[in-house]
Parts: C-alpha cells; sequence; structure tokens
C-alpha cells in the first residue's frame, strides 16, 4: 500500500504552483496552435496522468 504524500508549504508555492502553471501555458498553446477543442485536451492530459497511475490490477506471470 502506498504511504500518503503530501507536498510541503515550499513545495506547493514553489515548484509545484509552478509546474502547473506551466502545464496550463503548454495546453492554452495547444489549442491555440491546433485550434483543438477542451475534450482534446482533457484525453491528453488523461493519458499523460495514465502514466503515471499505479496500476492496481496488474496480474503476475
Amino acid at each position: 500500500m502506498n504511504k500518503s504524500y503530501s507536498f510541503s508549504n515550499d513545495q506547493m508555492n514553489g515548484i509545484v504552483e509552478e509546474t502547473y502553471a506551466k502545464i496550463i501555458k503548454e495546453c492554452e498553446n495547444l489549442k491555440e496552435n491546433t485550434n483543438c477543442p477542451n475534450e482534446q485536451v482533457v484525453a491528453l492530459l488523461s493519458v499523460i496522468a495514465s502514466n503515471f497511475a499505479t496500476n492496481t490490477n496488474k496480474r503476475e506471470k
């Protein structure tokens, strides 16, 4: 089981906030340059998120 994790206040006001802003900016850039709808951005973010999600249904061989 994964341990609970929380960013520190310094991290939240630093690297986390910066990363969030960069992701938002790049999503806006993607929309501007491709004219894609929000749903396409959400789908892309979902694929990206799946790369970081723990696979709880992994079968052992």
